[in-house]
């Protein structure tokens, strides 16, 4: 090779380096802005907040990996190799990261299908909270006593979500048990004055108080009343105070539960 060969080579080599140099600036460039712009974007704003973030870093990814290429070419890279070695990382990774596909492929579920939002209060398998976070890969649920569990989203996708604000209301359900010997007609009219005693109770459904099962040491009555979901526990201890002060005040007997033992002889 001559010297004006090399020269020519190392020139055109060159000009290719700048090429795939100034497609990388320019390039990561314009994903930052276009990223930028799609975050302040009205259309974007109306998802969730999970979905958003991951709508964007999946745009952010793709638009990297296209960049990328771009550059590989225009340096003279053939594209079929680059394709190749991003296919077979691609599969060695996915191999060896099936749980975690797993995790994402049920986030994407989660967030499309949308059975649990952030703030609502759920029950998922044991697990009973407020939806704290709805990630790629797990499910932060905040219990009550502020412990913070994370359920990998492949396990939500299979296992039967109860969601307790979706509806809004909640209907209050408080057993009280008396004695056979009460009569049951002042045992209607103590109950039905219990929820009329908390500003927090619905009136539309109006509250019900029904005879549910006889027991056995005694009567069961049940007394159902709606609320908003987020006052289910107040009201609920509520109902349980005032209805063993007004049993106890009318002189309605609360049973303990027990045994009658006959003993026959011959």
């Amino acid at each position: 090779m001559d010297l004006e060969k090399l020269k020519s080579f190392f020139t055109s080599a060159g000009v290719n380096l700048l090429m795939g140099i100034i497609i990388l600036v320019v390039g990561f460039f314009v994903i930052h802005w276009l990223i930028k712009f799609l975050r302040r974007s009205k259309a974007l704003s109306k998802l969730d907040p999970s979905l958003q973030s991951f709508f964007l870093n999946a745009i952010k990814l793709v638009l990297i990996v296209i960049v990328v290429l771009s550059a590989a070419n225009a340096i003279g890279v053939p594209l079929t190799s680059v394709i190749t070695i991003f296919a077979s990382a691609g599969v060695a990774i996915s191999l060896g990261m099936q749980g975690a596909l797993g995790n994402l492929v049920g986030g994407i579920t989660l967030l499309i299908l949308k059975p649990i939002k952030t703030g609502e209060f759920v029950r998922i398998g044991e697990h009973v909270g407020f939806v704290k976070n709805i990630g790629a890969f797990y499910t932060e649920i905040k219990t009550k006593d502020a412990t913070l569990i994370n359920l990998p989203n492949s396990a939500l996708t299979n296992t039967a979500i109860i969601n307790y604000s979706r509806e809004g209301n909640r209907r209050v359900e408080v057993d009280f048990q008396v004695s056979y010997k009460s009569n049951i007609d002042q045992v209607y009219a103590v109950l039905r004055e219990i929820p009329k005693k908390s500003s927090l109770v619905l009136e539309d459904p109006p509250p019900k108080v029904v005879l549910d099962k006889c027991g056995e040491s005694g009567l069961i009555f049940e007394v159902r009343a709606w609320t908003d979901a987020p006052n289910f526990s107040k009201v609920r201890k509520f109902m349980i105070d005032a209805g063993k002060r007004a049993l106890d005040e009318a002189g309605i007997e609360i049973p303990y539960q027990q045994m009658d033992v006959h003993i026959k002889q011959d």
